[in-house]
């Protein structure tokens, strides 16, 4: 994943914590709602930045085993 969109995610996530506290202190349940979807957003882009980080690996571990079988 690049540090780039960890960064940029992790900035999210926090905008949205901050948010949802806001919301719930102050009783706006539209600013708590627009806090948890934030973090969910968040959430979301993590999960896809780590599934095309494993698909890479897996890439390179086929790519591996199929230069050893061939002697490559």
């Amino acid at each position: 994943m690049g540090m780039m969109d960890k960064l940029s995610n992790k900035v999210q996530d926090l905008r949205g914590k901050g948010k949802e506290k806001l919301g719930s202190a102050s009783g706006s349940t539209e600013l708590e709602g627009q806090g948890k979807r934030d973090q969910a957003a968040a959430s979301a882009k993590n999960a896809g930045e780590h599934l095309k980080d494993a698909a890479g690996e897996v890439k390179d571990a086929a790519e591996h085993a199929k230069d050893k079988l061939t002697g490559d």
